[in-house]
């Protein structure tokens, strides 16, 4: 893996002028999605690799109710850390009464601060797009309950994903790696629905989603790696790491030109508004 990049210095001058003008000026980077029980290293090192960078918050994303409850623990264990519970679209088809139990008890921790991740893969479909959809519907419903956002996963199955949450009236969401065109993140921006961009924004040919990523508002930009998997072009083929999500911001404030300081100043401040128990 390649060396993360030194964090970026500021005279006491500009740093002052930040915090009196917003009172989170100063936060770190917040790495809103990430899969800490799947780095090879020990998560304590890997995240004390990111901090050491700038990143502060991480959102460490279940995807069954093993890596749920794994999920908690390490945000139990780590500093900066937090959790969600869920369980992914590939395994729809084993979400039963059980998982959706086990969901519903990590909901109760305050450390746990979101439900999924869930939604819809067409483009694997490792469970029938029927239990998916099933599935879905009841994680919109959990997150309902608890009162907490919901984390999506969203893979060339976007009308049906729309079409879903409009259903199930869900307010609170979170579409993890932002997939989709313009047209798409207009359509979500304009429901309150929050963009998050991975780094396959860094990719060249992902003409897209940069678009995508340069058209949405910027009140509704979040910032993740989904690590371990996803790395920026500077790395490909290698595993991702939270260190990383310097990479996206770096993109995204090229894209949007704008200031280094002033994107990671917004979208952590974005990342607390989506995830109001992220403090």
């Amino acid at each position: 893996m390649t060396n993360p990049p030194p964090p970026v210095e500021e005279s006491s001058e500009h740093e002052a002028v930040r915090a009196s003008a917003d009172p989170l000026a100063g936060a770190g980077a917040v790495d809103t999605h990430c899969h800490l029980f799947l780095m090879e290293r020990e998560p304590a090192a890997v995240v004390a690799e990111a901090k050491a960078v700038g990143v502060e918050r991480f959102v460490c994303v279940g995807v069954d109710a093993e890596s749920s409850r794994r999920s908690l623990e390490l945000a139990e264990a780590i500093e900066g850390v937090f959790a969600t519970a869920g369980v992914h679209p590939h395994d729809a088809s084993t979400f039963d009464r059980d998982a959706g139990s086990t969901v519903e008890e990590l909901l109760v921790n305050p450390l746990v601060v979101g439900v999924g991740e869930t939604g819809l893969d067409y483009y694997r479909r490792l469970s029938e797009p029927e239990d998916q959809q099933r599935a879905f519907r009841t994680h919109i419903a959990l997150a309902r309950e608890a009162g907490k956002p919901l984390v999506v996963h969203v893979r060339e199955a976007w009308a049906d994903a729309l079409r879903i949450l409009q259903e199930e009236r869900a307010e609170a969401v979170v579409l993890h790696c932002f997939s989709g065109d313009e047209d798409i993140a207009l359509e979500a921006s304009a429901r309150g629905y929050f963009l998050s961009f991975t780094a396959n924004v860094t990719y060249p040919g992902a003409h897209g989603i940069r678009a995508a990523a340069t058209t949405a508002p910027e009140d509704r930009l979040l910032v993740e790696t989904d690590s371990p998997f996803l790395p920026p072009q500077s790395m490909r083929g290698e595993r991702n790491a939270p260190a990383h999500v310097r990479d996206v911001l770096e993109t995204l404030a090229n894209l949007r030109g704008l200031d280094f300081d002033l994107m990671v100043q917004r979208t952590a401040d974005n990342a607390r508004r989506a995830f109001p128990s992220l403090r």
